[in-house]
């Protein structure tokens, strides 16, 4: 392998070569923003002037990626926790998901761009977390 040039997402091997998916960087993305203490969920869009929320099943629809031969470019779409600073937990977002995706894949994260798209009170997180009556 010297003198041999990898790039990620694909890279070449003695066996063969290595191809990440985009729906896998999305999915890192999503894990490590979700993991930000203050954010209550990842957001799947605005319907009728209201975000809503994703379960943690869902965590690569709150997130778009452009990924290349070696940089990636990230948009998380959020749901902070009501009290929380806004700033605060953006730049944490920012940092947890650069560094996962540079860690996991080997690829340049170039931007990381967060949209707060709703706020999430204590009370509607109880009721999403109460478990079912009947299984």
């Amino acid at each position: 392998m010297e003198g041999k040039a990898l790039t990620a997402p694909e890279v070449a091997t003695e066996l063969g070569s290595i191809r990440i998916a985009d729906e896998v960087v999305a999915i890192i993305a999503g894990l490590a923003a979700t993991e930000v203490e203050g954010v209550a969920g990842m957001s799947g869009g605005i319907a009728g002037g209201i975000a809503e929320m994703l379960g943690r099943k869902n965590l690569s629809k709150g997130v778009k990626v452009e990924v290349g031969e070696k940089e990636a470019a990230v948009d998380i779409f959020v749901i902070v926790e009501y009290g929380v600073r806004i700033p605060e937990v953006a730049v944490e977002i920012q940092d947890k998901v650069k560094r996962a995706i540079e860690s996991m894949t080997g690829l340049k994260v170039v931007e990381v761009n967060v949209h707060v798209q709703g706020v999430a009170f204590q009370q509607e997180k109880a009721a999403e977390e109460e478990p079912a009556r009947v299984r």
